[in-house]
């Protein structure tokens, strides 16, 4: 089987003595699942009785498509079904002639099971994820925990390879970003694939890829990370970037509001935010806090800016309820409460971040603050993740915290705390309090 020069350096990688953890992402059409079938047949062969694991989000598409690929790969390498091997639909695992095994795993997150306990005890030798970007970050950690099973009677290292499209979430994060900031990790590799790095495509899949939608063909054919086309996406990526350039003035200039997302319990950041209109003048963000210094600097706003108490809103789920009870008339935002007005969304934070939506789409909000790059890279990434989330019910709700923890490997307090803001466009009159 013949194999173009970024199969070929995956293979080494794949071979050498120091890389742990491969990702082969880029553009279709590269060859990358190609690579992770031929590596698992040529470990299986060469090291009998090991243990490997081919994984993808669902089985149920690992069988359709993953595993016609190793198939074919294994026709090419005169690897036959019934002699070399066999494949049980029942246990889901390959059996090859010589004791290996390659178990094939579906990788999906079931709420039921944030752990991945449905892995148990397993031990492998290596693992092939295909479309690792559809899974979440804690699968392929697990899944790399799990590389142990008779290393040493070989003398190999753990060994883990994903293949992806681009896709702007934990693999850019971890992989393709640092590689082209040239902070990678020494023990990471990160190789770009592309479909014109395949010699042997038929040139009508280039002509269909160039065919496609400017931001599916970006992705698709020339590989770019940056470009993100997802239909449940409610932001569009200028949009987001506009924010922190936009130079306009409110008409609610003379307004003035401030946000707070608390920490909770001390596991997320806390993020305060003064509002005048909708403009973001301060943000004051937290790592670490307890709720007397976070209460002391909302009131040191409140005065600095002469915010009136009704326009001070505060995460009340959790611990943040301790700010709400001893500032007295703000508004304790309940993240799960009923949506206004009767309008059909799951609850009140999905309503807010479909409104905040609206409104950076309109160009009408504004970071007049200074950023940090760290915090302008985290609100923007927060900010692709606003998202639709189909339900049953066909109640509009947005991509949950927990499955934004497991995309980004953090929590989106910034974006929280400028949902907030929208409380008081859904909710305009409320009745006046005294200014602080």
């Amino acid at each position: 089987m013949e194999l173009t020069k970024k199969q070929t350096q995956v293979l080494d990688l794949l071979e050498d003595s120091n890389t742990n953890e491969i990702v082969f992402g880029g553009g279709a059409g590269g060859g990358k699942s190609v690579v992770g079938c031929y590596w698992l047949i040529k470990s299986c062969l060469k090291y009998p009785g090991t243990r490997w694991l081919m994984g993808r989000k669902k089985l149920k598409t690992l069988k359709e498509t993953t595993l016609k690929t190793f198939l074919e790969v294994c026709k090419l390498q005169d690897v036959v079904n019934g002699i070399h091997f066999n494949i049980n639909n029942q246990s889901n695992i390959i059996t090859f002639f010589n004791g290996s095994e390659i178990l094939m795993k579906d990788l999906f997150y079931y709420p039921a099971d944030p752990d991945f306990d449905e892995l148990g005890s397993l031990e492998i030798t290596g693992a092939f994820i295909d479309e690792v970007n559809q899974v979440v970050e804690k699968a392929w950690q697990i899944v790399k925990s799990r590389i142990r099973y008779r290393l040493d009677e070989y003398d190999l290292i753990p060994k883990i390879i994903g293949s992806c499209n681009p896709q702007k979430n934990w693999v850019y994060n971890e992989f393709y970003k640092p590689f082209k900031n040239g902070v990678l990790e020494l023990n990471k590799m990160f190789v770009q694939s592309l479909a014109t790095d395949n010699r042997f495509i038929s040139k009508h899949y280039i002509t269909n890829l160039k065919s496609l939608p400017q931001a599916s063909r970006d992705r698709l054919l020339f590989g770019n990370w940056e470009a993100d086309n997802d239909p449940n996406s409610l932001i569009d990526y200028d949009n987001i970037l506009s924010i922190f350039n936009n130079t306009f003035v409110s008409d609610e200039k003379e307004k003035y509001y401030i946000t707070c997302d608390v920490a909770r319990l001390g596991s997320d950041k806390a993020v305060i935010m003064v509002w005048r209109g909708f403009e973001i003048v301060d943000i004051y963000d937290y790592d670490k806090s307890r709720l007397n210094e976070l209460e002391e600097v909302i009131r040191s706003l409140i005065k600095k800016y002469k915010v009136p108490i009704r326009n001070v809103v505060v995460d009340g789920d959790g611990v943040g309820g301790g700010i709400v009870d001893n500032i007295k008339g703000c508004v304790d935002f309940v993240n799960n409460s009923k949506a206004m007005n009767d309008e059909y969304y799951q609850n009140l934070k999905s309503q807010c971040y479909y409104k905040l939506a609206e409104h950076i789409q309109g160009d009408e909000i504004y970071i007049s603050f200074e950023v940090t790059t760290k915090q302008k890279a985290d609100i923007t990434q927060e900010l692709e993740q606003v998202k639709s989330d189909n339900t049953d019910d066909n109640k509009l709700r947005i991509l949950s915290k927990d499955k934004i923890k497991n995309l980004i490997g953090r929590s989106p307090d910034y974006s929280d705390a400028m949902m907030m803001r929208m409380y008081w466009v859904l909710k305009p009159n409320i009745k006046k309090y005294k200014i602080y």
